[in-house]
């Protein structure tokens, strides 16, 4: 598994020490991968999307969509757009919960989403694309570190990750975009976000810690 940048001790839920240098780009490689070969694979024969992408008309004849449409995306600043996101949010999550608790946060949150637009959007329409999980991200680091300074592309100063994911929705809240997806997503990170961050947790929470002189700090 590949491990870059910087050196960090741990403690994990369980109680286990961790040190490693860098972080891992397993899980998300794993996910980017799949995305990039789906979006070649559209590509070349795009009425994939009509096979793997969400129709709500359609659904039950087609109920592998609820996740296989999270793979599809409609162009290539479409897939840019989300797997640089992804990569960036996605990394800080595993950083904060670790593999597992992200990997619940995604999927379970784009599925959410994708439930949200059965009911709630056209239902002649397809929908595709991660958005809706990585608003699960999103919504979870939110909750869990509200004063994170992250950078979106064109402005030039740093902003607050709440202020960027809340701002995002709103701005993608427009006629053609799956918004509805957005807000199951969204919700849903959230919601895993508060419980994870509470004294009595949903799902495992792992809690971080540095050593600093010999003396350790939780964070």
């Amino acid at each position: 598994m590949l491990r870059v940048g910087y050196y960090r001790e741990t403690m994990d839920y369980r109680g286990q020490r961790n040190s490693y240098q860098g972080f891992s780009l397993g899980v998300l490689a794993t996910l980017i991968i799949a995305n990039v070969v789906v979006f070649i694979g559209t590509t070349i024969n795009p009425n994939l999307i009509n096979v793997f992408g969400l129709q709500p008309s359609n659904f039950w004849s087609t109920p592998w969509t609820l996740v296989t449409a999270l793979f599809i995306h409609g162009g290539f600043t479409h897939i840019l757009g989300n797997m640089i996101t992804l990569f960036f949010f996605g990394q800080f999550l595993i950083d904060l919960v670790g593999d597992r608790n992200f990997l619940i946060t995604y999927f379970a949150g784009g599925i959410l989403g994708n439930i949200f637009y059965l009911f709630l959007g056209d239902p002649n329409s397809i929908a595709i694309g991660a958005s809706g999980a990585i608003f699960a991200v999103g919504g979870a680091l939110t909750v869990l570190q509200p004063n994170l300074k992250v950078f979106i592309f064109p402005i030039p100063l740093p902003i607050s990750i709440w202020i960027a994911v809340i701002g995002g929705f709103i701005i993608m809240t427009q006629p053609g975009v799956a918004w509805q997806a957005h807000l199951g997503g969204l919700v849903f990170g959230l919601i895993v976000g508060w419980y994870l961050r509470g004294p009595h947790t949903l799902l495992p929470r792992r809690s971080r810690s540095v050593y600093w002189r010999g003396r350790e700090i939780q964070y």
